[in-house]
């Protein structure tokens, strides 16, 4: 699913990587324990979090995890919009429940990792 599909569902908005909505999301993982998301293997992984800070931008720097949506109106900083600019994640802000983002992401075809 591409990117701007994504938003468009989840009424969202793209904070950093507007250029690169037809970046395509394979599979979608939400957690907000970052040491669960080390874990990944996957390309083309969509994270959802509600944990909005420099460390989620880190793990998803070093699980070449490209497009992290922010759930439950949490809002990034601009420490971390700086460091996904430099790192080239999309970050997508949603006004929903995590639950609530991942039932619709999977209503509408994502699959999950597991």
């Amino acid at each position: 699913m591409r990117v701007g599909d994504i938003v468009n569902i989840l009424d969202a908005r793209i904070v950093c990587g507007g250029d690169r909505q037809e970046y395509t999301i394979d599979v979608a993982f939400a957690s907000d324990l970052m040491s669960d998301v080390l874990t990944l293997k996957n390309d083309h992984v969509l994270l959802i979090t509600g944990l909005a800070n420099m460390q989620t931008i880190r793990t998803a720097e070093m699980s070449d995890i490209q497009c992290i949506v922010f759930a439950r109106n949490k809002k990034v900083t601009r420490e971390m919009v700086d460091l996904a600019i430099e790192n080239d994640i999309i970050m997508i802000e949603c006004r929903y429940s995590v639950f609530r983002t991942c039932g619709l992401l999977y209503q509408a075809g994502v699959k999950p990792i597991y």
